[in-house]
């Protein structure tokens, strides 16, 4: 069963990743611009919004497939051993150590992706990589915002994690009589989810792209609490939600996608792949 959990969580969540971050990658780009610092038409506007695209390549089935792994890992070792209304408990447990471990992935992709994705340069990802390494060092330069990362992925996952499972129960219960939900019905849970989470967690976002993306040479505090400070200061609320809409939008559909593709993939796993290899064996 463990077998099974883990092969078929890394799979799924792999293939997961890969289609929604690069279906909607636009989408995060417009966000990301609309949150850099030096502003939206300065940082590219509408044009080029698939620079940054190979790094998203990259890191998107790595970083799903860890969260994935470690998020069912933790459901099916500790669900037994709670009462149902400790559920939701075990469900947040799982996502933030999900997160930390995906942030491991995540983090040196997000600092060249944001970069390339606002640059006016036409350096490569790889050479913005090599910058950031040859500058400030690997956990600066790579690593950077690495806990503004995770003080954004917690909440995040806080949030969306526990309304995805009690969508799912509500609707298995209630309308499908405890038959195992469809992917496309795993999918409209996974957007609700994902848009209520997105839209609460926006200013910890802006935070930690300020923070990735603010230049050394200009000597400010990268520290987390004088990031959010200034960004009030400069542009009050309206600053702490920039980039609201799109982002809002890039992960009601990516919810979508991606817990649609999960579940979808994890089946197809579990039956084709695995059942087949038992089979012969």
């Amino acid at each position: 069963m463990e077998k099974h959990l883990y092969i078929s969580s890394l799979f799924g969540g792999g293939m997961a990743g890969l289609a929604a971050d690069v279906s909607l990658f636009p989408l995060d780009t417009l966000k990301t611009r609309l949150q850099a610092p030096q502003g939206f038409k300065r940082s590219g506007g509408f044009n080029g919004v698939y620079k940054g695209i190979g790094p998203q390549v990259l890191g998107s089935a790595p970083q799903a497939a860890l969260f994935f792994c470690t998020y069912e890992s933790v459901k099916h070792f500790a669900s037994p051993h709670v009462s149902s209304q400790a559920l939701p408990l075990v469900h947040m447990l799982g996502a933030s150590l999900g997160e930390v471990v995906a942030c491991i992935v995540r983090v040196p992709m997000e600092v060249v992706k944001q970069r390339r994705q606002t640059s006016s340069s036409h350096n490569s990802s790889w050479k913005i990589a090599y910058d950031a390494y040859s500058k400030e060092g690997f956990f600066k330069g790579l690593y950077r915002g690495f806990g503004s990362t995770v003080l954004r992925e917690v909440p995040f996952s806080f949030i969306q994690l526990p309304i995805l499972e009690y969508l799912k129960n509500v609707y298995r219960i209630k309308l499908k009589n405890n038959i195992n939900l469809e992917p496309w019905e795993v999918a409209n849970c996974g957007a609700v989810a994902g848009g209520i989470s997105a839209g609460l967690t926006t200013p910890l976002d802006v935070v930690k792209t300020r923070i990735m993306l603010a230049e050394r040479s200009l000597n400010q505090s990268l520290r987390y609490g004088a990031v959010w400070k200034e960004v009030y200061v400069q542009n009050g609320i309206k600053g702490l939600f920039a980039g609201f809409v799109p982002r809002v939008m890039w992960i009601t559909v990516g919810g979508y996608i991606f817990f649609g593709m999960y579940d979808y993939s994890k089946n197809l796993c579990n039956t084709y792949l695995l059942d087949g290899a038992e089979l012969e064996d």
